[in-house]
């Protein structure tokens, strides 16, 4: 458990060190610290959100009896990726950090500045950074210990709610380079509310409805046989989708319709790709 544990807290922090270092190096890049570092946090989050859908796939499908049945990777994946969350607070915050300073916002790298940075990350990051801090306190304890081996196929599924990710980061990215207006932009923005819509918004209804398939009892009565941590815990993290998903729907529409106004996209860029 402690080298899985291990593993992930260098590979991680490792994979964003070495690509700000390439971005920073490869001739024809050399970019500076601030975009190295910010496209390096999305692309770490990418490939994270690629291992994990990844090991869903392997798990889901694996598993013929969505209750009993297990696979080692289960386990070995949630210690492995535990680590990405806590190193993801920090990433999160040297770009907000890097973004003040090409505002104008901040330009003195001491520790004032910085702690008036950090109290403005937390307050405007505070939904994303509660979401990872829950990960870390409650779901992996609950995943790892709480099921006692139990329904690996319901985890493996959870896992694929990363398939969103990839098209979050890269919208994150057109828009600091302020490519709102291309074909890339719209193409992404599509897949991005397709897939969070699947991937993340039906997570929960479609894995009360297998259960219910499992047990033999109708969809709607499944809440009420299942323990009530399961509805909490269900709910708890559905909210937030929720919410992520309704702003990803505004910024579609303002995109297609193309009735955006610039204050609308000043407004609304940050908070259209935080869903993650």
């Amino acid at each position: 458990m402690l080298s899985i544990l291990a593993a992930g807290s260098v590979f991680f922090p490792g994979l964003f060190l070495l690509s700000k270092q390439c971005l920073k190096s490869i001739p024809g890049l050399r970019w500076n610290e601030g975009d190295a570092a910010i496209v390096s946090a999305r692309l770490v989050s990418s490939i994270q959100a690629i291992m994990a859908s990844t090991a869903g796939y392997i798990i889901s499908t694996s598993c013929q009896d969505i209750i009993e049945d297990q696979h080692w990777l289960t386990s070995s994946y949630i210690l492995f990726a535990v680590p990405y969350f806590v190193y993801d607070i920090y990433a999160m915050f040297l770009c907000y950090w890097y973004k003040l300073q090409v505002k104008g916002h901040e330009v003195d790298n001491g520790s004032k500045s910085k702690a008036v940075a950090l109290r403005g990350y937390l307050r405007r990051e505070f939904l994303m950074i509660l979401h990872h801090v829950v990960m870390v306190t409650v779901c992996f304890p609950i995943s790892v210990f709480w099921r006692q081996g139990k329904g690996d196929y319901f985890q493996g599924v959870m896992f694929l709610a990363e398939l969103s990710t990839p098209s979050v980061c890269l919208g994150k990215i057109l828009i600091q380079y302020k490519q709102q207006h291309t074909l890339l932009h719209k193409v992404n923005g599509a897949v991005m509310l397709i897939t969070f819509f699947l991937c993340r918004v039906l997570l929960f209804p479609y894995l009360y409805y297998v259960y219910g398939r499992y047990a033999s009892i109708p969809f709607y009565r499944v809440p009420f046989t299942v323990p009530w941590q399961c509805n909490l815990g269900a709910a708890l993290l559905m909210a937030p989708q929720l919410y992520w998903f309704s702003l990803i729907c505004r910024g579609a529409l303002r995109l297609f319709t193309g009735s955006s106004s610039q204050k609308f996209l000043n407004q609304d860029k940050h908070f259209l790709f935080e869903a993650l």
